[in-house]
């Protein structure tokens, strides 16, 4: 075990790459690969391992100098806004509430160029958040929707919305999980945690884009109040749904989130959201799926992922799969059936985005790992954090 290392700067040579990208690529490589999450440990500072505190990057060449620490620089915003997001999906359920979310995001966005609030209960009652209130009201945690906006362009009117589900603990609900599927629940609110990521990114790197960022935060638990199957609520729009499973809490509080964006005036919408194990079953633990109403906006996603490495794929939204969504009593059901989960869900939401520019990203297979992978430790991923920062940096609205 060493404290300080040395390295010569991997693909700038033979393998063609800009120095700056590698360099970029060699600082993220080595600071999300040292990550760990060994806060509630007791062993003593002096009887673990020792830490490599040091890494050189060395190059012969000094006109390369000014790329290489511009590389340095980008690649460790980029670093640390995946840890943040990492951080918080380790955070136990019991620390990391939804109240906690927000004093979280406000800290880590302290003193950079964003502007920070958030709406409360009655705040969501005011604005008739009937699908969001009907997650929270199984829980003694207070809700809180955390809204981050950044001026980048303020001679625009233009702005991106950044979406993340934000459960902090999943129970759901009267639909209840059984006990070993709420194991890491506790990052059902890795949506949150990497839009809250992406904005530090974009915030120390400023992009001429105006972004706003939406956290909606709830813990969704069984209690006596708690939301029933069969029951209906309205959205934020005046659209009406079915309950048809408690345990489809997360795309509730992605809609009226979405409406509350869109009346905020945004031009387009990315999502990310652990949304279903569909998903998963799909897509394993290697991509997450990608589902769009605008193939423009889908292309720089995409070309987003493939600069980070955060693999994504393109799942289909077919008109077909919209009448699995389809309610007897109400305007739409929270859930389309046993198939087709992950596009079903997808489409729920795409039923309030309406027309507006629209991605969504379910990362429910690649925000957490069971053991170590390549760059990623077990425990939170941190993706896509990465990918929407990317966005910002690159797209023109």
């Amino acid at each position: 075990l060493f404290r300080s290392a040395a390295t010569i700067l991997h693909g700038a040579g033979a393998g063609g790459l800009d120095p700056r990208d590698a360099a970029q690529a060699v600082t993220e490589g080595a600071l999300l690969g040292l990550y760990k999450f060994d806060k509630y440990k007791s062993v003593a500072k002096e009887d673990q391992p020792a830490e490599l505190g040091e890494l050189t990057i060395v190059e012969r060449d000094p006109g390369r100098l000014s790329a290489i620490r511009a590389g340095v620089k980008m690649g460790t915003v980029m670093a640390q806004a995946a840890i943040l997001a990492r951080d918080l999906v380790n955070e136990p359920p019991n620390v990391l509430t939804p109240v906690e979310m927000d004093r979280r995001a406000r800290a880590a966005l302290k003193g950079l160029p964003v502007t920070v609030k958030s709406l409360g209960r009655k705040d969501l009652e005011k604005h008739k958040m009937g699908a969001y209130l009907g997650v929270t009201i199984g829980s003694v945690q207070e809700p809180r929707l955390i809204i981050m906006e950044y001026k980048g362009n303020p001679a625009s009117k233009k702005t991106l919305a950044l979406i993340g589900k934000g459960v902090t603990f999943d129970s759901g609900g009267l639909s209840l999980k059984p006990s070993n599927s709420m194991a890491g629940m506790k990052g059902d609110m890795a949506g949150a945690a990497s839009v809250i990521g992406a904005m530090t990114a974009i915030a120390k790197l400023g992009p001429k884009i105006n972004v706003t960022a939406y956290a909606p935060c709830v813990e969704n638990m069984p209690d006596g109040a708690a939301q029933r199957v069969d029951d209906i609520r309205t959205a934020m729009n005046g659209k009406t749904i079915e309950i048809a499973n408690t345990d489809a809490e997360g795309r509730l509080i992605l809609v009226d989130t979405i409406c509350y964006a869109k009346k905020q005036g945004a031009d387009a919408i990315v999502d990310a959201a652990t949304l279903t194990g569909a998903c998963v079953a799909a897509l394993g633990e290697t991509r997450a799926g990608v589902f769009t109403n605008d193939e423009k906006l889908l292309a720089r996603v995409m070309a987003a992922s493939e600069k980070t490495g955060e693999k994504l794929w393109h799942m289909p939204t077919d008109d077909e799969y919209k009448e699995m969504n389809k309610s007897q009593i109400a305007d739409i059901k929270n859930v389309g059936g046993k198939y087709a989960g992950a596009t079903t869900a997808a489409l729920f939401l795409e039923f309030f985005v309406e027309k507006t520019p629209w991605v969504h990203l379910d990362i429910a297979g690649v925000y957490m790992f069971d053991k170590p992978r390549g760059y990623y430790a077990a425990g939170g991923t941190g993706q896509v954090a990465r990918t929407l920062a990317q966005l910002a940096l690159d797209c023109k609205l």
